[in-house]
């Protein structure tokens, strides 16, 4: 139980900071995607299933507030949730390059799948000048927020854990 109150609560702040924090500190009208670290995270953190819920809150928020369909981002952030999750038997919480290529591998795809669906088929094929102006920035930006933002979601969920393993110990006793 202590687990989805944590996730819903990081989703909730992570979605307010995205949306207005980040969005007034966008860099060429660019802002970091906060949604994808925090749905990576879990992923690799806790495991496909809790990466592929915390993907779809994360996604149907984005939704809700943003999209011009219902479902396109849960979609996509699901799937992310999920591909991360299978890096859960190799994750180890003192290496941070791993999460950091993981995150940075989510953004990209992403970004490319957002192209895809969104431009692509609407016949936009400058596929060079989103690479550049959007998906390369964004994926930077993002990057550069996760060394600060991974380290605190890793401790906050330290102790999360921590206090379930002493709460489970005291009713053994």
């Amino acid at each position: 139980m202590r687990r989805v109150i944590m996730d819903t609560i990081f989703i909730v702040i992570l979605f307010l900071l995205q949306s207005t924090v980040f969005k007034w500190l966008s860099l060429a009208n660019i802002s970091p995607n906060l949604m994808i670290v925090i749905t990576a995270s879990c992923g690799f953190m806790k495991g496909k299933t809790e990466g592929l819920l915390v993907g779809f809150f994360s996604g149907l928020l984005i939704d809700i507030f943003y999209g011009d369909i219902i479902g396109f981002y849960a979609l996509i952030y699901m799937v992310t949730g999920y591909v991360n999750g299978f890096f859960n038997t190799i994750f180890y919480d003192e290496d941070v390059k791993f999460p950091m290529i993981l995150i940075a591998a989510s953004e990209l795809a992403f970004g490319l799948i957002v192209y895809v669906f969104r431009f692509l088929l609407r016949n936009r094929l400058d596929f060079v000048y989103y690479l550049i102006h959007i998906i390369l920035p964004e994926l930077l930006y993002t990057i550069v927020i996760t060394i600060v933002l991974y380290r605190v979601i890793l401790a906050i969920s330290r102790f999360v854990d921590g206090l379930g393993k002493r709460g489970e110990g005291q009713v053994a006793e």
